[in-house]
């Protein structure tokens, strides 16, 4: 049920038999030690609003500098990452402030979505703040946007969410062509709900920030987080890396030429049971610097034959991926074992998020090595074609020397990657032993896998017989690599 505002858009108030003229409200009212709130929100600048849960339980005081602030408990659920720790709310103003690195992020979000009325209305006035609002006020102030909008009560309306049923005010504003909404209640600390959108000055206006109230508990004594794991956490216990750069490129088109796609995926040499991050940039075919808009996209996993393996939409329990603006951050865990992993970038077309998109799909594939944690599994699968010099060499057609400036090439080049080994010096022979020809023939032929051909390469290098430049690995990495190796 909605009952209207006081006059347009721009000139807002609104009051009723419950909430009677001189209703104030701002942000936090009400918040008391105790309180339990459950959000699934999203905000722009974090994955182009792709949802997560933010959980947080109010703690207690907690006394910093001259100011006590809230400390509460937090656990936020990200697709399948689980991030749990602490953070820091204003007793003026509920603004995160400190707490566990990790959160930093979603305290951002935060900030700028189930706070952001905190900009508007505090608790206090008497020293900077905005104080207290009423709900029977034209206006409480205008948005940020050159032009922009003024923010104002627009109407009342009971509303039914996860956490119940509420009697809500609407605060709301233009922006870009784009009505925003953000749901509060009297007496609660934070909105009830909200769906705005950011400014553009032409197009269909994408998502700021959208979120809703799953769940609110009060006087909660004991922490409702026990027990309940971080897999960051997990992530660095098992030596991985957590400051991730995307060192690799790949920039092509699309198998049947309808897009390009770039991307940049870090670290360099991933790592089975780690994270890897992707940055795609989806372009026009005929103007690489022309972004897409509305992408709807899947990352897959396909074996050697084609069939899918894995699908990261599923696993974070959506139907598709989504880019309004045509770029898009993707972090996963690496499930596909040591080797060459197939990573399929699938467009299903260009629409509206929750609008099936017409026309044909098109896709580009991939290869990343994955590394083993120890380094001591071969970490590509090596091309095809390598195996017909392995073939040509075992059987006399090239020289020793062809042979070992091919593999010197490949390695250098990163086509073909092997496991950390020590570089030997040489010795009085430099001649190849039979043996690792015999091998060399028979991975031609299929009769043993790349491992043991790579076994034969290690031991080349370790006797100094074949000299390669080597892939760097240190856990006090600079990101540089050592020089080439060479006679």
């Amino acid at each position: 049920m909605t009952s209207s505002a006081y006059g347009q858009i721009e000139a807002g108030g609104v009051s009723s038999d419950t909430l009677p003229k001189g209703t104030t409200w701002y942000a936090g009212e009400g918040l008391k030690q105790g309180d339990f709130f459950s959000y699934s929100t999203c905000f722009v600048d974090y994955k182009e609003c792709t949802n997560f849960e933010m959980d947080f339980w109010i703690k207690g005081d907690k006394k910093v500098g001259s100011e006590t602030k809230w400390l509460a408990e937090v656990v936020v659920y990200d697709g399948n990452k689980v991030i749990v720790g602490e953070m820091e709310l204003g007793k003026i103003a509920p603004e995160p402030t400190g707490g566990t690195p990790e959160l930093g992020i979603y305290r951002g979000a935060f900030k700028s979505s189930i706070a952001w009325l905190s900009a508007f209305a505090t608790s206090d006035g008497s020293s900077g703040g905005k104080g207290p609002k009423g709900f029977d006020e034209v206006s409480w102030g205008k948005i940020g946007n050159i032009g922009g909008q003024q923010v104002v009560p627009l109407a009342i309306e009971t509303i039914t969410v996860p956490a119940g049923t509420w009697e809500t005010v609407i605060m709301s504003w233009k922006t870009g062509g784009a009505v925003s909404k953000v749901w509060i209640a009297d007496d609660f600390p934070f909105p009830i709900k909200a769906k705005t959108y950011t400014h553009v000055a032409e197009g269909i206006p994408p998502p700021e920030y959208d979120f809703q109230l799953l769940k609110y508990k009060e006087n909660v004594q004991q922490s409702p987080f026990v027990g309940i794991e971080s897999t960051v956490d997990d992530l660095i216990a098992a030596g991985c890396d957590t400051d991730i750069e995307k060192e690799v490129i790949h920039k092509k088109s699309t198998t049947n030429f309808k897009y390009q796609v770039h991307i940049f995926y870090g670290p360099e040499y991933p790592v089975q049971g780690c994270e890897i991050q992707f940055l795609v940039n989806f372009l026009k075919f005929s103007d690489e610097t022309e972004f897409l808009n509305q992408v709807q996209y899947d990352i897959f996993v396909v074996d050697d034959k084609g069939i899918r393996t894995r699908s990261i939409a599923q696993e974070e329990g959506r139907q598709f991926l989504y880019s309004p603006s045509g770029q898009a951050l993707i972090d996963f865990v690496i499930k596909e074992d040591p080797g060459t992993a197939n990573y399929v970038i699938w467009v299903y077309g260009l629409a509206p998020n929750g609008i099936v998109p017409s026309g044909p799909s098109d896709y580009l594939q991939i290869e990343v090595p994955i590394y083993a944690s120890d380094g001591s599994i071969p970490v590509a699968k090596i091309p095809s074609w390598i195996k017909n010099n392995a073939g040509w060499w075992a059987d006399g057609t090239i020289d020793d020397k062809s042979f070992i400036q091919g593999i010197q090439f490949l390695i250098k080049e990163k086509i073909m990657k092997i496991p950390k080994t020590t570089q030997g010096t040489g010795g009085s022979s430099n001649d190849i032993p039979s043996w690792i020809k015999n091998n060399a023939g028979w991975w031609a032929d299929g009769t043993i896998d790349d491992e043991s051909f790579i076994q034969g390469i290690q031991f080349l290098i370790k006797e100094g017989i074949m000299k390669v430049p080597q892939p760097y690995q240190s856990n006090t990495s600079t990101g540089a690599e050592p020089p080439a190796w060479y006679n």
